[in-house]
C-alpha cells in the first residue's frame, strides 16, 4: 500500500503562493518551512520505527518533485536536510546503526545543513580545502564553507573536512556541528541569481570543536564507500527531482499561452503556427524524458538494483539530464512566451533563473563528465590525468 502523502494539497498551494515574494525579497522561506515541519515533512527518509515516515529515496524524491513543481527553491533547500536523513535511514537498513542517533534527533527536532561547497574543490566530499585535527575527545576544524543550505534554521550543520595527519594518510572526516558551537560565523552572502529563498549564506569555520559523538564517518582522503554513496544518491538525485518539477511547471505555464495568443499575421491563434508548434513538441519531448529518467535511476537505488562500481556514473548522469534538460525545457517555454517571460513578476522568469542554477549544483558539469566517461572506460575514479 502506498505511503499517504505528508503534502496536501492546500499546503502546496500556499507554497506556491508564496514563493514569488521569497524569490523578489531575498528572503527565507520561513513560513513555507514552519508548515513542513508541522506537517512533519522532515521527518519523512527516518524509519516508521522511530516515528518517520519511512520513505525511500525514490518516495522522497517523488514528493520532492511534487512541492519543487510548486515552490522550488523551497523544495531544493529541503533536499539538504532529507539526504541526511535518508542516508542514516539506508545505513541503518543495510545493517549500520551508527548514524542512528540522526534520524533520531530529526525526530526530535533537530534540523541538519549540508556544508560541503567550498572555493577551489571541485571535488566535494571526496576532498576538503577545511582542515581537520585531532584533538582529546573530538575534532577542530577551519575553514570556509559556501552555500551553506537552511541559515537561518539548521541546528546541526553537516560538513567535512580533510585530517592530513592521520595515520595510514589523509581522511576525510564527516562532522555535525551543533548551533551552539563556538568558533564559527554565517556570512551573509546570499544575493544571487535564482534559488533565492534558500538562504545558502556562507559559513566561517575557525578552530571549532566537534565531539567525537558527532563526528559521522572517516574515509581515506578521495576514495568512496558506502556512506559516501549514500551521500551522492540522496543528494543529487534529490536535486533531479526538484528540476523535474521546475520543467514539468514551465510546461504547464506556457502551454495555456500559446492557445491563447493572436497575432495580425495570422487568423487564428499562435497554437497553429508552424513553428511554434515545432518548439512546443521539443519542448514538450525534453520534458517526456526527465521524470522517467529520475524515478528509473530512484527506483534502482531503492530496490537494491546492484549496478557495481557504475553507481557513481548512474547517479551523476541522472542528475546532469534532469538539470541540463530541464533548462532547455525552461529556455523553449521562455522563447514561446514571446517576451511576457521576461518581465519581473512573471512565474517563467523565476523559473528561469531557477533552472540556470541547477547546473551550479555538484556535480559540475566537468567532474559529471570525467566520472562517467572513467567509468565507461574502466579507468579508476582516482585515477590522476597525466600529460606529456
Amino acid at each position: 500500500m502506498a505511503k499517504k502523502s505528508l503534502l496536501t494539497d492546500e499546503l502546496l498551494q500556499r507554497c506556491a503562493e508564496r514563493a514569488a515574494g521569497y524569490d523578489r525579497d531575498n528572503k527565507f522561506f520561513a513560513e513555507d518551512f514552519q508548515e513542513l515541519k508541522a506537517a512533519g515533512y522532515l521527518n519523512g527518509p527516518a524509519p516508521t520505527e522511530f516515528g518517520g515516515g519511512g520513505l525511500t529515496l525514490a518516495e522522497s524524491c517523488a514528493e520532492q518533485t511534487r512541492l519543487a513543481y510548486h515552490a522550488p527553491a523551497t523544495a531544493l533547500a529541503i533536499n539538504m536536510h532529507l539526504y541526511w536523513v535518508g542516508v542514516a535511514a539506508d545505513l541503518w537498513r543495510w545493517g549500520d546503526k551508527s548514524l542512528e542517533w540522526m534520524f533520531k534527533e530529526c525526530i526530535d527536532g533537530e534540523v541538519f545543513a549540508a556544508g560541503h561547497s567550498e572555493r577551489g574543490n571541485d571535488l566535494p566530499v571526496f576532498l576538503s580545502t577545511t582542515t581537520a585535527k585531532k584533538v582529546d575527545g573530538g575534532y577542530r576544524f577551519s575553514g570556509h564553507k559556501m552555500f551553506g543550505s537552511l541559515s537561518p534554521v539548521w541546528t546541526r550543520f553537516g560538513f567535512h573536512g580533510m585530517d592530513s595527519d592521520a595515520e595510514g594518510g589523509p581522511q576525510i572526516i564527516h562532522a555535525f556541528m551543533p548551533r551552539e558551537t563556538a568558533g564559527y560565523t554565517i556570512k551573509e552572502t546570499w544575493d544571487v541569481l535564482g534559488m533565492r529563498a534558500t538562504k545558502s549564506d556562507d559559513t566561517i569555520l575557525d578552530d571549532v570543536f566537534v565531539e567525537d559523538k558527532y563526528i559521522a564517518h572517516t574515509v581515506p582522503a578521495g576514495q568512496g564507500d558506502p556512506f559516501v554513496l549514500a551521500v551522492f544518491a540522496w543528494a543529487l538525485l534529490g536535486f533531479a527531482s526538484v528540476y523535474c518539477g521546475v520543467a514539468q511547471r514551465a510546461v504547464d505555464l506556457v502551454l495555456p499561452t500559446v492557445k491563447n495568443k493572436t497575432s495580425l499575421a495570422v487568423t487564428r491563434s499562435m497554437a497553429y503556427h508552424p513553428e511554434v508548434q515545432h518548439a512546443v513538441g521539443q519542448m514538450v519531448l525534453a520534458n517526456e524524458s526527465i521524470r522517467p529518467y529520475v524515478e528509473r535511476t530512484c527506483a534502482d537505488w531503492t530496490n537494491g538494483v546492484d549496478h557495481g562500481a557504475v553507481w557513481p556514473s548512474k547517479i551523476v548522469a541522472t542528475k546532469y539530464h534532469a538539470v541540463e534538460t530541464c533548462w532547455k525545457v525552461v529556455d523553449t517555454a521562455m522563447d514561446i512566451s514571446g517576451g511576457n517571460g521576461m518581465f519581473r513578476g512573471n512565474e517563467l522568469e523565476r523559473l528561469f533563473r531557477d533552472a540556470r542554477c541547477g547546473r551550479f549544483h555538484p556535480a559540475t558539469n566537468n567532474l559529471t563528465h570525467e566520472i562517467v566517461a572513467k567509468t565507461a572506460l574502466g579507468i579508476d575514479l582516482g585515477e590522476q590525468p597525466r600529460w606529456g
